[in-house]
């Protein structure tokens, strides 16, 4: 993936997402208010996550093998350890599966803005980027914490606009930034 286009992608994201908030209709609260313990939302993103991670783990090099010589191995403990999380941790699974996906994400997105270090406002698609892992990692570890977030959020009408405002402005700044390469 080269600079431009991880630029491009963070700001379209960045931009969509402040558009959700900036719309905040009844229909959109209730969604996210639900997202945290919804059972579609859990197999969508922790699905989606972890396939996206036995599909990393499936194709690891030969160096990377430790234990077992062959990654089929791997892949079939961590399938077995992701399909038993739908079974035995159902709560908040839809919140760690976005943080696996974020944290998933963020690695393409990073290693395009590896060493260009003659492109300084490529810091503006990292930082994002740095700022949505911690986020990540902090909700994969108390994912309740995302619907107290839904809670405060909408508990009045305007933060959801401030805060999607904020984000559709500066997913538009970043997608002005990809075309500046």
């Amino acid at each position: 993936m080269t600079l431009t286009v991880a630029t491009l992608l963070s700001g379209l994201f960045l931009a969509a997402l402040g558009l959700i908030f900036l719309i905040n209709n009844s229909a959109i609260q209730s969604t996210l208010k639900a997202l945290p313990r919804s059972q579609a939302g859990a197999i969508v993103f922790f699905g989606g996550g972890a396939l996206w991670f036995l599909y990393l783990v499936w194709n690891l090099s030969p160096a990377d093998l430790v234990i077992f010589s062959k990654p089929q191995v791997w892949v079939m403990i961590f399938g077995a350890l992701s399909a038993m999380a739908f079974v035995y941790v159902p709560d908040f699974l839809a919140v760690r599966g976005l943080s696996v996906l974020t944290l998933l994400a963020g690695w393409p997105l990073l290693m395009a803005a590896y060493m260009e270090y003659d492109q300084p406002q490529r810091l503006l698609m990292v930082a994002a980027v740095f700022v949505a892992v911690s986020i990540a990692i902090y909700l994969g570890a108390v994912p309740y914490r995302l619907r107290d977030f839904f809670q405060w959020l909408f508990s009045t009408r305007g933060r959801p606009r401030v805060i999607g405002g904020f984000l559709t402005a500066y997913g538009l700044l970043l997608t002005a930034v990809a075309f500046t390469y």
